[in-house]
């Protein structure tokens, strides 16, 4: 009977959020059109510069003092490790499945970066209404879970724009230069392509800018160095410096440091030190008024986001070219292989110390491993115009298919906490 009101508890929270993307999905429709493309992107940026951030930074705010970055330090890591084995995953996929070149970067995106914030800021306070959850006062579940997933929003933001960002970039490069090349092929006429294959023969596939640009192919360019008096030396720190400077001229940190990442940085400030924390946080504080309107306007976040999710599901009717064996085995990486080895790495965890007991926030942890893929990958796709059709597919198969596996893993996951 427990593992019944388990398993009544953790599929009410999948319910509701299914039931909201349903109507994401249905106000999002060609002919209804009242969440159209337009709209979800006007809608999408409220949500990224105002809602996201509020509701971050309030309940950081609340919840971060000393004692509790004492706990919480462990989350950082926990979402380093699913980023590397999901990769790992990815990796086997690619393996087996021998994709385009320009969908690796995607797939390897998808198996590794999960959705850390949006999901879970819709499971968990549900779960925690819930009478058969394990977590105890729904008040402080909320509370403190919610704390939770806003620092896994924040890290795992930072994460996903600086490791699956730049994915997506290098893949995206071959196809680009490959359509520039054949368009222009296709808008020579004969006698054109004919006076110019001289030029062909002795003009760079990249221009001097673009080469310069491209840390990737430096080294192949590179005239062979000889050793005269520790000259040699010189010229491998010299080529240390040039491959640095390379990965800091690709980081976009505008991207990287997100209005949600800034807003985690503003809560653990409201949070530790003690002045400010006692001017903000409390029924007595004077400026109790700011807390209060950044949480209500927070509150905004989970319905919006929802909604969202949903919306963006449209486009994967549309289909595409990619395999379905593309798409079984993102399925597979991301709702077996990675909850699953997910569990040894949090019983791990527990067994040498790392973790305390605490159910909730264990159960925050596993479901790291178990989300599916983060709906910000849509957008980065967008950014270089390269796989937006196959993501759209992948996400429409990954959150359909999210219903029944979120709900399976968090009774198990519920199970094994309590």
């Amino acid at each position: 009977m427990a593992l019944l009101d388990l398993f009544i508890a953790s599929s009410i929270p999948v319910l509701k959020v299914l039931l909201i993307t349903g109507l994401g999905f249905y106000l999002a429709l060609d002919s209804v059109d009242v969440l159209g493309e337009d709209a979800r992107k006007h809608l999408n940026n409220v949500v990224f510069f105002v809602f996201n951030p509020a509701l971050v930074a309030s309940n950081l705010a609340q919840t971060i003092t000393y004692e509790s970055m004492v706990k919480l330090w462990f989350m950082p890591f926990n979402i380093l490790i699913t980023f590397i084995i999901g990769s790992l995953l990815g990796w086997i996929v690619l393996q087996i499945t021998r994709p385009p070149p320009n969908l690796r970067g995607l797939i390897l995106g998808c198996c590794a970066a999960g959705n850390l914030g949006n999901l879970p800021l819709v499971i968990i306070p549900a779960i925690c209404k819930e009478q058969g959850s394990p977590f105890g006062s729904p008040e402080a579940c909320r509370t403190y879970g919610l704390a939770y997933v806003s620092l896994s929003m924040a890290v795992g933001a930072i994460y996903l724009w600086s490791y699956v960002y730049n994915l997506v970039r290098v893949s995206s490069v071959p196809s680009v230069k490959e359509t520039e090349i054949n368009d222009s092929s296709v808008q020579k006429s004969p006698r054109e392509t004919s006076t110019s294959d001289k030029a062909q023969v002795t003009e760079p596939l990249l221009s001097s800018k673009e080469f310069l640009a491209s840390g990737d192919h430096q080294d192949q360019y590179t005239l062979p160095c000889t050793r005269y008096d520790g000259r040699t030396e010189v010229t491998a720190s010299s080529k240390i410096k040039q491959k640095l400077k390379s990965v800091m001229d690709n980081i976009n940190f505008k991207l990287l440091f997100a209005p949600s990442t800034t807003a985690a940085i503003v809560g653990f400030a409201i949070g530790l030190i003690p002045l400010v924390r006692k001017a903000m946080i409390g029924d007595s504080a004077p400026l109790r008024v700011i807390q209060d309107s950044i949480s209500l306007v927070g509150d905004g976040a989970i319905p919006a986001l929802t909604l969202i999710v949903g919306g963006n599901l449209v486009r994967g009717l549309r289909g595409s070219g990619i395999r379905m064996s593309i798409v079984v085995g993102i399925v597979i990486a991301r709702y077996v292989a990675l909850p699953t080895i997910g569990v040894f790495v949090i019983w791990g965890a527990q067994r040498v110390g790392f973790l305390d007991n605490d159910p909730l926030y264990t159960f925050v942890l596993l479901i790291q491993y178990a989300v599916p893929p983060a709906m910000n990958i849509g957008v980065i796709t967008q950014l270089f115009g390269a796989g937006e059709s196959e993501c759209s597919v992948i996400m429409l198969w990954t959150y359909a298919l999210a219903s029944i596996a979120l709900t399976i893993w968090s009774t198990f996951f519920m199970w094994l906490v309590a």
